[in-house]
């Protein structure tokens, strides 16, 4: 779930749910994600960007175990992995005053940071080989990447990430003429901004499965 693409209103509908008729639209009862995800794990991307009207409702589910739908007086019980994801840094985000203290502790269990990709490029040759069959046409030759192109698709900075490379290798697969990709048919900018170098990682907490009797 991104939790960046939704407003308040129908990020609360999408996580925990509604009943008919809890507001305009709602022509039927339909289970949130947490509902869904019961006995497994739901990944929370770009945490980060909650409201703090959200963050607030999220730990109460959290430390409950617990919740209700929207509209709805009748208490839920869950039992769900979180897996939670954002681009900014939450401890920053704390001091700030923009992301709860609690909420931060509550989800920063086991933390993973991945950095960006142009900080471990040996990454970049398996994901330009997992990437060149998957953007093949129909009846299209195969395609390869030349040396020196590859050399130059490791040293470029990847401002975008991995969204970065997958489009870029799809645009190579369909507009190069050959079945070897070269050097002049990369349409990367060869000038290298030096905001580039710098920048955040990417952090992921994971909670462990959680339930009302252990929370």
């Amino acid at each position: 779930m991104n939790c960046s693409a939704f407003p308040e209103p129908l990020l609360e509908s999408e996580l925990f749910g509604h009943e008919k008729g809890a507001f305009t639209g709602a022509v039927s009862a339909k289970p949130g994600l947490f509902e869904v995800a019961d006995g497994g794990t739901l990944f929370l991307d770009e945490v980060g960007d909650m409201s703090p009207g959200m963050q607030a409702k999220l730990l109460q589910v959290l430390d409950a175990g617990e919740l209700r739908r929207v509209g709805s007086t009748r208490t839920l019980k869950v039992n769900v992995r979180i897996l939670a994801s954002t681009n900014k840094d939450l401890a920053q985000e704390v001091r700030a005053g923009r992301f709860r203290e609690d909420l931060h502790y509550r989800l920063n269990v086991i933390n993973v940071a991945l950095p960006p990709l142009r900080q471990r490029k040996v990454d970049i040759p398996l994901l330009i080989e997992h990437f060149l069959p998957q953007f093949r046409l129909p009846g299209q030759q195969a395609k390869a990447v030349s040396e020196e192109a590859s050399a130059f698709l490791v040293d470029y900075p990847w401002p975008g990430n991995v969204r970065e490379v997958a489009n870029t290798i799809e645009r190579l697969v369909i507009l190069s003429p050959g079945p070897v990709i070269g050097r002049d048919d990369l349409p990367l900018i060869s000038v290298r901004p030096s905001r580039y170098w710098q920048g955040s990682t990417r952090q992921t907490s994971r909670s462990p499965r959680w339930s009302a009797a252990t929370s």
